[in-house]
Formats: structure tokens, C-alpha cells, sequence
């Protein structure tokens, strides 16, 4: 089973444009999270970590804001930077654990979105993160964070099965596998080679990660936290540094 580095990097960046299907409509539904956020009006630096091909991060660009972009998936660094033109987005290789060596300056914004925090290796891996946040931001910054409840409930039998896009050259379904604190994610790809189809298969965990236990978190370290859901069916927190 793959570390969630080595699946990104070897199995699902290449295909993860081609995965999101319409990219106008998906850079749209960026946009409009970031809206949804409430954002610092004073503009600064934002941090986005799992920038990926810069969903949140030219939203926020656009926005005003001083961008640094850290994935751990050079090949979705390298579509944002061809993105980016000559929005303020500075894009750094790097393990999220490690993103203060990227920093500056305080942040007023550090977004963790789509499904991020649940890559993480470890609950203590995401304490880890969360103490960072609350050591790098400025008084009265912003943390936001999107991920799926793994945790609470699980999907059962065939729910289990999802085709998560297809079409007449590629096709992609995920398989989720339950354990007591992962969820093993095995992600099938089958593409079209000269009228033969050839199937790949890559397997990474994500944390079946409690919203409860997050806010728990967030809390100790001196946050102000809300909660509602994405209409993606996502768990969002907004939390919002004290002093």
C-alpha cells in the first residue's frame, strides 16, 4: 500500500485535471468556497497546504492575497503555476508538517481544504499541523479546513464502489475499505491503449477523522470554531485565532 505521496505522485496527479471533468466549473466552485469563508477583509499572506492545481489558491489570489502554495505532488504544483500567470502565488514542494520553513511573515489565512487533513499519516500528525496553524497565524486570523466525515458512519456494501468519472479512453472508480481508524482508499484506473484496456491500481489510508475531536483541538489551542457542511456534503470548520 502507497504512502498518500507516493499514490498522488505516481497514480492519481497525473490524472487529476482529467478526474475534476469541467475545470471551469470546478475553479468556479473554488471560488466560491473561498466566498463562503468569510474571509480577513486586510489583505496578507495565505497559505494554502494541498494546494493542488490551485483551486483555493487563485481564488484567493484574485482576492488580494500573497499565495503560498504547498503540495506535496510536483505535477499539480507545476498546472497551478501554468495557471497562475502573474496572480502573487509563490508554490512550494514540501510536507505539509513542514510548512512554517516556508513562512516569512504571520499569515492571516491558512485554508487546509478538500479532504487534506484525512491524508495525514496520523491523529498526532494532525495535532501537529493544528499547533503550527496556531503558532503561524496572526491574531485574528483565519484556519479553514474541508474533509470528509470518515468517522461518524461509513458506506456499506455496494456504496462502497464509486465510478468517480469515465469516458471513452479512461476510466476511474474508487473502492473504500473500512478499518477501525483508516479508511483504505484503492483507487482502480483503467485506460484505453491502442483498443486494449490496462488497469492500474494504487492504494493509500486516510483517517477516518472526527469533526468533534477537530474542533476539540482547535479549541485548546485558542480558536473560535464554526461548523456547517459544504454542498458537497463535506465537513467545513472555520476557526478563528483569539487575541
Amino acid at each position: 500500500m502507497a504512502t498518500s505521496e507516493t499514490h498522488y505522485r505516481k497514480h492519481l496527479g497525473p490524472v487529476y485535471s482529467w478526474m475534476l471533468g469541467d475545470l471551469d466549473a470546478a475553479f468556479a466552485r473554488g471560488a466560491r468556497e473561498i466566498d463562503d469563508l468569510s474571509l480577513p477583509a486586510a489583505r496578507g499572506v495565505a497559505l494554502d497546504l494541498g494546494a493542488g492545481l490551485g483551486l483555493h489558491s487563485i481564488a484567493l489570489a484574485k482576492r488580494g492575497f500573497d499565495v503560498l502554495a504547498i503540495d506535496n505532488c510536483q505535477a499539480l504544483l507545476d498546472e497551478l503555476r501554468s495557471r497562475a500567470a502573474d496572480l502573487a502565488i509563490a508554490t512550494h514542494l514540501a510536507d505539509l508538517l513542514d510548512f512554517r520553513a516556508c513562512l516569512t511573515t504571520q499569515p492571516q489565512v491558512i485554508l487546509c481544504m478538500g479532504d487534506t487533513l484525512t491524508h495525514l499519516p496520523a491523529l498526532s500528525a494532525v495535532e501537529s499541523l493544528l499547533a503550527s496553524v496556531a503558532g503561524s497565524l496572526a491574531p485574528g486570523g483565519v484556519f479553514a479546513a474541508t474533509f470528509r466525515d470518515y468517522a461518524t458512519s461509513g458506506l456499506k456494501g455496494e456504496q462502497r464502489f464509486i465510478l468517480v468519472r469515465g469516458d471513452e479512453s479512461r476510466i476511474l472508480t474508487c473502492f473504500l475499505e473500512y478499518q477501525e481508524e483508516r479508511v483504505i482508499v484503492h483507487d482502480l484506473l483503467h485506460e484505453k491503449e491502442n483498443d486494449c484496456w490496462r488497469q492500474v491500481i494504487s492504494s493509500y489510508p486516510k483517517l477516518r477523522l472526527a469533526p468533534a475531536w477537530v474542533i476539540s483541538k482547535l479549541g485548546e489551542l485558542g480558536f473560535s470554531v464554526t461548523r456547517d457542511t459544504t454542498p458537497s456534503g463535506m465537513v467545513r470548520l472555520v476557526a478563528t485565532k483569539n487575541g
